[in-house]
Order: C-alpha cells, then structure tokens, then sequence
C-alpha cells in the first residue's frame, strides 16, 4: 500500500488492540448470548441494530494493557431489522415483490456485456410492475366486480348481505348510490385504500433504510492517508459490485420505483372505473358530451401509463458513486397526477346515468389474460438474456446454468397469480358465486385455481425423488460415518484380539471359528459404541443436509411446468371462456371428471392456502416468536437491495453493512489495531459485504472468521455475479486473512472452495459432529448432532479461532510519516 506516492517501510513492533467484532446469523440471538455474558452495555446504535460490550471491556481502550494478547469482544446485533414490531407481519403480503426482486440478483456473470446486463435488469422491473397492477387488479376485481357490480346488482345477493342494502337498485328502491358508475366510485375506495397503504409502507422504509448513508471512502480513510491532491487508491475490489460505493444506498432508483408503481395502481383503479363508463357512453344513443369525457380520460390514462413505463425503463442502478440526488418533481408529481385522474374518473362514473344495468361481469373481463400474457413473454425474454450471459462466462457451479433468475422470475408471478386467484375466489365463495346465484370471478382465474392439482402432482414427485436421493445418500454415508469413527477398525482389532487370545489355548482351526463368534458378539459398551441407529440418525443427517444442493433441479422443474401450465390455463380460457368443468362437459367422461376434480380441489385448495396465510398474518401480528420465524425467511430474500420492486420488503443490509463499515473503518482508524469479523451463517455474508466496503489500507487490517457460512454454497451458486469464484477470491486476496468452518452435517453453510492461487487455504477440515459417537469420559451424555448451531461448542472452533488471531500477529501495518 502507498501513502503520499511513497511504499509502506514495514511493520511496527509496537502492540495494538485487537477488536473481535461478533455477528449473528439468521433468526437472532440475544447479546448476552452472544458474548457469554449476562452483563452486557450497547455502546453505539439504537433498539433497531447496535453493538454490545460486555460491561467489563466497556472502556477496553483505555485500558490496552489488560488486553494485551487477546482481544476486545463485541456484538453486532441486527435480528431487529427482519423480526422487530408487530407491522412486520404485513410483510407477508409483499412475498411476490421480494420474490422477484431475488431474480434481479440472480443474473449470471459476465464481462464486457454492459448492455444486456441492463436489459436483464430492465425486463425483471417491468416483470415487477406487472405484479403491482396484478395484485391492484385483485383488490379491483373483489371490491368493484364481485362485490359492487355483480353482487349489489342482484336482488338476492344483496339481500343475503344486507350491509349491501343500500347499493342495491331493488333493496334501496333506486336510492342514490345504487346506479353502477357511482357504486364503482364507491368500491374504488377499497384498491385505493390498498395503494396508499403500499405507498406508506414503502415510504416509511425508504426513511429508514435506503436513506441510511453508507461511509464515503474518504471518510474511512486515516486523516494521514490523505494527502492534499491525491486521489483515493484505486483498489481491486472496484471490480466487485458490492466494493462499489453505491451499491448499498439504493435511495434515487427506490423513490422512483415507488413513483411509478404508486401510479400504476391509482391508474389501474381509474382504468377500472372509467373504462366500464366509458364503454357504456359509447353505445348508440349515449350524451355526447360523456362519450368525449370517456375518450379524453382514456387517452390520459394511456399517456400515463406510457409515463410510468418509461420511469421504470429509464433508469437503473447507480452503483460506481453516491447517487445522493433525488428525482423531486418526478417522484412527486407522478403519484399526484395518477391520483388526480383517478378522481375524475371516479366523478366521471358517478355521473348520472339512468339507463345503465349492472349484469354479468365487470367489463375488462380478460385484463387478467392480458397480464398473464404479457408476464410469461417477459419471463421467457428474461430467459433468453440470462443464457447469453450465462454463454458468454460459464461457470460450472452456477445453479441452473444462469436460469435461476427466470426460474424465479415466473415462481414470483406465479405466486401473486394464486393469491390473487385465491382472494377472488374466496370472496366469491362467500358471496353465494360457486352457487350460480353470481357469474363470479373471470374465467382465468378459475382456470389458473384449477392447474393448481397437477402442479402438486409435479411436486409431490420431485419430494419422491428427493426422498430417493436421500435413501441413497443415507446408505451411502453410513459407510463415511463408520470409517470417520474409527467403527471399521474397532471391529477388525477386536476380531484380531480375540484371535490372538485364543491362539495361546487352541489350536489355529479351533481359534479362527471362536474368533468370528467371539466378534459377532462383542462386550457391552462395545456394542453401544457401535450403535447402528446411532450410525443411521448421523448419515440420515449428513443426507438430509446434502439436499440443499438439489434445489436448483427443484426449482428449475417447478418453475417450467408452472409455466406450461399457466400457458395451458391461458388458452383454455380464451379459447373457451368457460370454467373448465363447463368447457370439458361435453367431452369424453374421464375429461369431464378429471376437470370437474381438478376444479373443484384447485378452488379448495386455494382457499384453504389463503386461510392458512390470513391466520399466518394475524399470528405473527400478535406473538412475537412467529414474526421471528417470518424473519427467518426474510433474513435469505431481503439481503438484496430494492432493484426491482419498492414494494418489497426492505434491504436490512443497507443498514446493517453501513453499520459495520462504519464501525470498522472508524476502530482501525482511530485505535490503529487490528480487527477480526466473526459471523455465522447470514452474519458472514453481511462480514464480507462491509469488508468490501472498507478501502483497502483498512481490509488489510481485518481477519475473516466464518462457520456456517452459505457464502459459495448459496450466494455463490445462486447470485453468481457477486459471490461467484471471482469476487471471493478478490476478497481473500485484499483481507489479512480469511478462515472458513463447516459441518457434513449442516445444511446451510459449506466450504468456499477457495484454493490453489488462493494460499493460504480458507477452508478448514469439516467439523466432525457429533463430537463423540458414543460416551466418552469427556462426553458421559450422548453429543447432540449440531447441524447449523453451536459452532463454538466445538474445541476445534476456540482452536481455529486462536491461530487465526496469532496469525493476524501483533503488529500493524503503520505508513511512513509524511
């Protein structure tokens, strides 16, 4: 490293403090826990994410010669971020948003290609907003069609709901509000409702975390590395997208998704109204003065959604620098007009109209068809693009040979298809539609509730398969487990031995037929140490870990049939506009019955599914240890920034890296000592993306710890173009050092397969669980198997832990005086 144009003249022999900075994986931990220690003192941060200190080294600093070969513990806990208030449970709602925002992250990597990189991530935004005027599209489907058109326009409907009363033209005797266009106003209400509630939350987590600012690399720099007129060194990591200033404050792209998807909802709902109106002003006979107010609102709502389109087209990320501007008058002036043209329509519709009958379904019955079709070109597009990427550098442990991110893609608007589906038709359901009294929701929905079966199907063979493999597995890591525990040797030894004995009293004959039954009966506690179901529950687990590797094929198989059956589902539907048990009741017998079943368990099915997830929601709304669990699923598919979608739920790791850089970077800088970053499971993904943060005079004063780590075995594979061979062999280079630790047993973490060039090696032997097969003198109860917890438990964890902190030394790297 240089300083001022000249090299560094060595190392200082003077000691430094040393800092071990501990942080936690998924699900959370407490910092006592952490720390080992039930005193403990936040010394910096707030009840969302801070850093702990055990109240005895809460003034270590001052104090550097009781530390002295040993280093200061601290915690960094975040848990907050994913599990915190009873709000988070409204996340739910918003798991096809972040799906898809995971397929932004997916792309293969590339070289060279910045063009179709950039189509990449623009086919995934539009796939995006696709979802968001899906999911407007559902609410504007149960509030204005089902229930405002179809069933307050029927006498019996409404009178079995009587809080519909007075939106009934028979119950109210032609009140006021019982016309169709001024009961769509009033049914607007409910999507608009939705919108602004979406718009809300996005907001409010945008304040408080695309706006959290991360450390400029001046700012991490010692004052005495900056030198008047010199640039900041020009470090490698530059190639790695997460060592780019940028990439963890997402502030002007998420305000400008947010704009535009906002506008998209109010302007589906106006689409919703007006259209309906609109179409009735058409017909012979109709004022002219409300025919021309339907085309100019109609050619508004073209224009706008031509506007939104193009916000979602024209920008992406901006990731080399601190983007800190902010697109005001777009992001305000967007929503404002959508929601201004949504009043007019709403007035517009509310207008007098005496002549007009609500009767069958809503117009715009196949606005769903519309938006299938337009998602499964851009998922098949998206496609297209990851395998130009993927050709153009493959990389042998990429999942899915660079598909995953289509793959998802379509999973994610699979995923809004079925809970818009399921919505619609349990209100439908509950309005009285399955009993013929009401048309009910559109064809397609029907269609795509009714492919739900066959689905099923699919994956109950791929589990059938898995459980297969895992037999398999099992089997063979039977063989593993008795050679790592020394079982196979035991056996041949007490065979030998009682050869041996009774050779002295028989003959050699006589010996060999003694000796085998001698053996096949062996003592007591040899007979417990060699324990067969003992044997079987640790290669059952060896087994049942190995699966994690086996996603790819799941998810790719998956996501193809749910593609052909939503094509199939799509045709059937415009070809017939029927329910597929109407459309096949003519066909041969088996046809009928088999859509006649595939109906009706496909509408149970959804419905008991969105049962399941409405009692889910309100769980977690009140009990805390269930919006933890929700926090687990969010700690994996909220890492990544919001690329995609503003309505996902947010990045906790534009907080949380920040967090750590800045507490790095401003350690070294202000103590001079050297660092270790210890994290588990997802704490060590969060490790490596803050130490890419740092510039490189502060990554070469920072040692890398991680156990459990699914750095290669699942950012690697699956987000190639940041964790892939490449990036992580970078940051082994620019980091002091970098040691990794894993079980057979664990089916998250793994090795990093860093070697060869990499030297010295990251990756320590497998951590043998359990500890002890059978009882030992140090192990008198038997060992729990471990899996993903408890690395510490292990002695060769204080072991690796040691000779990673004598390696980093002593002594620093100190520049020269200027």
């Amino acid at each position: 490293m240089e300083e001022g144009g000249q090299p560094y003249s060595g190392r200082s022999t003077t000691d430094g403090n040393a800092l071990e900075l501990l942080v936690h994986g998924v699900g959370g931990t407490t910092p006592e826990r952490m720390l080992d220690d039930p005193r403990t003192i936040r010394i910096t941060g707030d009840d969302t994410a801070a850093v702990f200190r055990r109240i005895d080294d809460a003034d270590a600093e001052k104090r550097p010669a009781d530390y002295r070969g040993k280093p200061v513990p601290e915690a960094y806990v975040w848990c907050n971020l994913t599990s915190g208030n009873s709000s988070r449970a409204l996340w739910l709602l918003l798991l096809p948003f972040m799906v898809v925002n995971l397929a932004h992250w997916m792309r293969p990597s590339t070289r060279g290609r910045r063009s179709t990189v950039r189509l990449y991530g623009l086919i995934v935004r539009l796939a995006g907003l696709t979802l968001t005027v899906l999911l407007v599209a559902a609410a504007c489907e149960v509030a204005l069609d089902l229930t405002a058109w179809q069933c307050a326009g029927a006498r019996a409907c409404a009178e079995a709901h009587t809080w519909l009363g007075f939106l009934s033209p028979a119950v109210s005797d032609g009140g006021w509000w019982s016309q169709p266009g001024r009961r769509l106003a009033l049914a607007a209400l409910v999507p608009t409702a939705l919108t602004g509630l979406l718009w809300y939350l996005s907001h409010r987590t945008w304040s408080e975390y695309e706006s959290q600012r991360p450390m400029d690399r001046d700012d991490a720099r010692p004052d005495d590395e900056k030198p008047a007129g010199v640039a900041p060194d020009v470090e490698d990591s530059a190639r790695v997208a997460l060592g780019r200033p940028g990439f963890w404050y997402g502030r002007r792209l998420v305000a400008r998704l947010r704009a535009a998807h906002v506008a998209a909802g109010f302007l589906t709902v106006a689409a919703a109204v007006g259209t309906s109106a609109a179409r009735h002003d058409r017909r012979a006979g109709g004022p002219a003065v409300l025919e021309l107010l339907g085309w100019l609102l109609n050619t508004a709502l073209v224009l706008l959604a031509v506007s939104v389109v193009w916000v979602v087209c024209r920008r992406g990320r901006s990731e080399r620098r601190l983007d800190k501007h902010l697109d005001e008058h777009l992001i305000r002036r967007l929503p404002a007009c959508s929601i201004a043209l949504l009043v007019l329509s709403m007035v517009y519709a509310g207008w007098s109209r005496p002549g007009w009958r609500s009767a069958g379904r809503l117009p715009g019955d196949m606005t769903f068809g519309g938006i299938t079709l337009v998602q499964g070109l851009l998922v098949v597009a998206l496609g297209v693009v990851a395998h130009i990427l993927y050709r153009s550098r493959p990389e042998p442990r990429t999942a899915m040979y660079g598909l995953a991110g289509p793959a998802v893609a379509m999973l994610a608007c699979a995923l809004g298809g079925v809970m818009s589906a399921g919505v619609a038709q349990r209100v439908a359901d509950w309005l009285g539609g399955t009993d013929d009294a009401l048309p009910g929701p559109p064809v397609l929905l029907t269609w795509q509730a009714s492919v739900i079966p066959p689905l099923l199907l699919v994956v109950l063979g791929l589990l059938g398969w898995l459980a297969r493999r895992t037999w398999v597995l099992r089997r063979a890591e039977t063989a593993a487990v008795e050679r790592e525990y020394g079982l196979v040797e035991g056996r041949h030894q007490h065979t030998h031995r009682a050869e041996e004995r009774l050779k002295e009293k028989e003959g050699d004959g006589a010996a060999e037929g003694r000796a085998r039954q001698e053996s096949a009966d062996p003592p007591a506690e040899e007979r417990e140490s060699q324990d067969a179901g003992r044997t079987r529950r640790i290669a059952r687990t060896r087994a049942m870990a190995a699966l994690t590797d086996r996603a790819p094929r799941i998810i790719g198989i998956t996501s193809t049939v749910t593609l052909l059956l939503g094509a199939g589902a799509l045709t059937g539907a415009l070809a017939t506009r029927q329910t597929p048990a109407k459309a096949a009741h003519h066909s041969y017998d088996v046809v009928a019955g088999a859509a006649q079943t595939a109906q009706a368990l496909g509408s149970w099915l959804i419905g008991v599914g969105f049962l399941l997830f409405v009692t889910w929601g309100r769980r977690a709304y009140k009990d805390a240890s269930a919006r933890r669990t929700i926090g687990i699923l969010w700690d994996v598919g909220t890492f990544w920034p919001r690329a995609a979608h503003p309505f996902a739920p947010p990045c906790y790791a534009e907080r949380a890296v920040p967090d750590l850089t800045w507490r790095m970077a401003t350690w070294t800088r202000t103590t001079g000592g050297r660092l270790v970053i210890s994290g588990h499971s997802q704490g060590s993904v969060l490790a490596a993306a803050a130490a890419w943060q740092l510039t490189p005079s502060v990554r070469k004063r920072v040692a890398l710890l991680t156990y459990g780590s699914p750095l290669e075995r699942l950012y690697g594979r699956w987000f190639p173009a940041h964790f892939g061979p490449e990036p992580l062999a970078s940051l082994h280079r620019e980091v002091d050092c970098w040691r990794n630790l894993y079980r057979l047993t664990d089916p998250i973490g793994g090795p990093v397969h860093l070697s060869g060039g990499c030297a010295p090696q990251v990756d320590a032997e497998p951590f043998q669980d359990p500890l002890a097969y059978g009882r030992t003198g140090a192990h008198p109860l038997p060992a729990p198997i471990l899996g993903h917890s408890d690395y510490q438990a292990d002695p060769a964890f204080a072991h690796e832990r040691q000779h990673l902190l004598a390696r980093i030394g002593p002594e620093l790297p100190k520049p020269r005086p200027s």
